[in-house]
């Protein structure tokens, strides 16, 4: 059967891996029966390989119930993306409304999505960042024409999500990983490993995710290892990544980046592609 080219990551996603499709795909299983994804994030991996089996998590609530909401709602969620305004007074009173804790919890599973979305795209920088009280707090982006409703994308990655055994979580790393059976692929793509303090950004979710999440990260992947299950990572090419890993394949990839405070520093900068098998 083939792919669907609308099926594409829906959120501007920090680190997303549209750009480097051209670098993982080679890199992939022949064969993929099964697939796990434990850092969701945009999903660029999940929605180019488009497999009929999936285990995807991530952290961050609010983001697994905007995919939810796509598959189960598709149709109401254009419907309220339609009457969103593109204004600063806007965005920052609807950007607030989770500093009511009340107030949000009385939205609707797909206004909470329709929310998300629209900050999104209309963020600076597309950020999905959240303080350590779990607000979203990314700036307006003053863009002109934001592309807020992409209605054939919604459809499209909502049809996939309905045609195929695509299960959702949202709990911790390691759970997911522990139940993960041989003959799955793992897809890994954490929060990167900062290259320097101006670029350091772990605000998918306010629990953050430190150099101790990276070292529990690597004993889940030698856990799998163990268990004969294949997995790729991505991160950061720092010296720490790269000594931590340095009992598996390593490759170098570059990627352009745009998440450091010092503009200078921003663009091309290398990254890790891990492996525990061997290309075939």
């Amino acid at each position: 059967m083939s792919k669907n080219t609308l099926v594409a990551p829906i959120v501007k996603w920090v680190g997303g891996k549209r750009q480097l499709l051209n670098d993982i795909t080679p890199l992939l299983p022949k064969r993929i029966s099964s697939y796990c994804e434990p850092f969701l994030g945009g999903g660029a991996v999940l929605f180019s390989i488009q497999p009929k089996k999936a285990i995807v998590n991530d952290i961050n609530k609010d983001l697994i119930n905007v995919y939810e909401v796509v598959r189960d709602s598709v149709d109401e969620l254009i419907k309220l993306l339609e009457k969103h305004e593109n204004s600063s007074d806007y965005f920052y009173k609807l950007r607030d409304i989770d500093r009511n804790k009340e107030a949000y919890q009385n939205l609707s599973r797909v206004e909470k999505a329709s929310r998300i979305l629209y900050l999104n795209k209309t963020c600076y920088n597309g950020l999905f960042r959240v303080n350590s009280s779990g607000e979203f707090n990314a700036p307006f982006g003053h863009y002109k024409n934001p592309n807020i409703i992409n209605a054939p994308v919604l459809k499209a990655v909502s049809k996939y999500l309905n045609s195929n055994e695509i299960k959702f979580y949202s709990k911790d790393f390691e759970s997911i990983l522990e139940n993960v059976k041989k003959g799955c692929f793992v897809y890994l793509d954490p929060p990167y490993d900062p290259i320097s303090d101006t670029a350091n950004f772990t605000g998918y979710d306010k629990g953050g995710f430190n150099r101790n999440e990276q070292i529990r990260l690597k004993k889940c992947c030698d856990d799998l290892t163990k268990r004969n299950v294949k997995f790729m990572l991505s991160n950061s090419a720092t010296d720490f990544i790269k000594e931590l890993y340095q009992d598996y394949n390593i490759s170098i990839v570059k990627a352009n980046r745009s998440v450091n405070s010092n503009g200078l520093k921003r663009g091309a900068v290398e990254e890790v592609i891990v492996t525990n098998y061997g290309i075939e």
